[in-house]
């Protein structure tokens, strides 16, 4: 028997990027050189993992975090919350040198559109050298992003191996080793902006038929209130469109970290790829409609009831 084998099943595994976020709301973005008084004020955690991970949780599936912690107080803060959602972090790896990203968060209430200022004074996302082999191989789903990349890498193989799905949530190309990063991931789900990075096509159609063309699982080019563009491998060369849900935007923080979440949980538990996306969409929709990168983040069945529903 192997070592992973013995480990119970984690259902999503993350790397990537943590953070706690500072989250300030104004009437309006302010212009340079003026002064705005903030409506409210609140601190939550986030990181594109970080928030995928607890969105997992929610769903209800186990999941693991296993990238780089520090011993710094906003470490300590982002392991008490992962704690709370029940999120575990056993197989971290800590570092006197990884420090979770810092964000001030401009959240504008009549826009209804967030600027994020991140601050990342430390080593942030994938380590090198962890998780240890047997966390992966005992993992269904990996979930990365564009932090750490020789250890994404590393992560990546590992996972191919043992025949594991891996998700990532890339919002720029970073550095040596990221392109043959992006050529190895299964389910590929980026922005639009970056699918146009990315393509060199500025249609989300088009630019996800050429993240589709080198036989992924999946891709998807997430348009914000204009949808989501998506091609499965169960059905070559087919691109299929999923609306957004009208819901009253409050404030679109962390929407595609929950998208990413919730769709890696659904896959997990080998739902097949156009009800993962779906899934996916209600949950991003649901969180929209509240404040707060991680605080409106929905139950899976606050999901269904929101599908069941007349607007789902």
């Amino acid at each position: 028997m192997d070592d992973h084998d013995a480990l119970p099943i984690i259902d999503v595994l993350g790397l990537g990027a943590l953070a706690v976020d500072d989250l300030l709301y104004v009437d309006r973005y302010p212009e340079a050189e003026s002064k705005i008084r903030v409506r409210r004020r609140q601190r939550q955690c986030g990181g594109q993992t970080g928030t995928a991970l607890v969105a997992a949780a929610r769903f209800g599936v186990r999941a693991s975090y296993a990238g780089l912690l520090g011993e710094d107080d906003l470490s300590r803060e982002v392991i008490a919350n992962f704690a709370r959602e029940g999120v575990e972090t056993g197989w971290a790896t800590v570092s006197p040198n990884a420090r979770p990203a810092h964000s001030t968060i401009i959240v504008d209430e009549t826009a209804k559109t967030r600027t994020i200022l991140a601050s990342v004074e430390g080593e942030l996302g994938a380590a090198a050298s962890g998780p240890d082999e047997s966390a992966i191989r005992a993992s269904r789903v990996l979930l990365i992003d564009h932090h750490g990349i020789e250890g994404n890498l590393r992560a990546v193989q590992i996972a191919h191996q043992s025949c594991r799905s891996v998700v990532a949530d890339f919002e720029r190309s970073a550095g040596p080793g990221f392109d043959e990063l992006v050529d190895l991931v299964d389910h590929l789900i980026v922005s639009s902006r970056f699918a146009a990075e990315l393509t060199g096509k500025g249609d989300p159609a088009e630019a996800v038929a050429a993240l589709a063309s080198t036989g992924r699982q999946l891709a998807a080019v997430t348009c914000g209130a204009a949808g989501c563009f998506y091609c499965a491998g169960t059905e070559p060369g087919t691109v299929r469109h999923q609306p957004a849900f009208a819901v009253d935007v409050a404030d679109t923080t962390g929407c595609g970290d929950v998208f990413h979440g919730v769709y890696a949980a659904a896959l997990s538990q080998a739902l097949p790829p156009a009800t993962c996306i779906r899934l996916a969409a209600a949950a991003a929709a649901l969180k929209a409609a509240q404040c707060g990168g991680q605080a409106g983040i929905p139950t899976r069945d606050a999901i269904e009831r929101f599908l069941a529903g007349p607007i789902g």
